[in-house]
């Protein structure tokens, strides 16, 4: 049977890892939690550590500091194969059929064969690669090739997984079906890691958020937490000229444009948002007053610049 029993609960926390390669700190201290049933995305930008970071938790690489702790105790090789790990490169035999090698790498995970090929086919369906299993890695794309290598991290039914570039290269089909089976697996309390430089899927799918640059975290937390570390803004939209607001206490003003106005709460005043909007009332109609949401591509440029 596979080897990962359901409703597992695991916690991986990374403590302090470091990394160097001569004078160069690719990997600077970075501490942080992969809590159980939590999708946490590792974002950052090329040469930020996030590689490095994962091939240490995986032992796949040598720590100059810290360590990996797996529900509280330092993480041993048999809980490194209880996770499902999908390295940024391909690790697939080109010339050997797509069944045959899946089958082998489920084996050398502890599953049999007849449910490695089972767990196998079910993830090909999904694919839309069932028609496929006979042939060749090397006659797939680019995007079925980044299947197959997700299917061999996901298909032993692991206790963790930790993903490295996984919606690299796939079609939004494929995007959706491998977010559905994420989805799963954190559903049934699976800890994922998973890296990405596409930030609108990062905040569509994610718990938590791990922003890595140069080598050092730099935000930590869910995307409402990061967009609360900054100043509150506002749009303003009223039926007449906007320009009085720049005397209302308590609110920085980033913009008039006529009827207009991007507002800032400094948080000088208690209640300014209620004051504002009580003086707006009070001069006419008011169209609009409302949070302007800062997507998750803003907040990454605030973090790492």
């Amino acid at each position: 049977m596979p080897h990962g029993p359901p409703n597992v609960v695991v916690m991986i926390e990374i403590q302090g890892l470091t990394r160097r390669f001569g004078d160069l700190t690719a990997v600077d201290d970075v501490s942080f939690a992969v809590h159980d049933g939590h999708m946490t995305g590792f974002v950052g930008g090329n040469g930020a550590g996030k590689t490095t970071t994962m091939r240490m938790t995986m032992g796949l690489l040598g720590v100059d500091a810290g360590r990996v702790l797996w529900n509280g105790a330092p993480i041993t090789a048999a809980n490194r194969q209880r996770t499902g790990y999908m390295p940024e490169e391909r690790g697939l035999y080109p010339k050997q059929k797509i069944v045959d090698q899946l089958v082998y790498l489920g084996e050398l995970s502890g599953m049999s064969a007849s449910d490695a090929k089972a767990a196998i086919m079910d993830h090909l369906e999904r694919f839309g690669l069932a028609d496929r299993a006979n042939d060749r890695v090397e006659k797939l794309s680019l995007g079925n090739q980044q299947r197959v290598q997700i299917i061999a991290a996901l298909m032993t039914r692991p206790e963790a997984l930790i993903l490295d570039e996984p919606f690299s290269g796939l079609d939004p089909t494929a995007v959706d079906s491998m977010a559905d089976l994420l989805r799963e697996h954190t559903s049934r309390g699976i800890p994922v890691l998973f890296s990405s430089h596409q930030l609108d899927l990062v905040e569509r799918l994610c718990d938590h958020l791990v922003v890595l640059a140069k080598g050092r975290v730099v935000a930590d937390g869910t995307v409402a937490q990061l967009r609360n570390r900054g100043p509150q803004r506002y749009r303003l939209v009223l039926g007449s000229d906007a320009g009085w607001v720049r005397d209302v206490p308590g609110v920085h003003t980033v913009d008039v444009d006529g009827a207009t106005a991007v507002l800032e709460l400094t948080g000088e005043t208690p209640g300014a948002d209620q004051i504002l909007l009580r003086d707006a009332l009070s001069r006419g109609e008011v169209k609009e007053f409302a949070r302007i949401i800062a997507p998750l591509s803003e907040i990454y440029r605030e973090v790492t610049a």
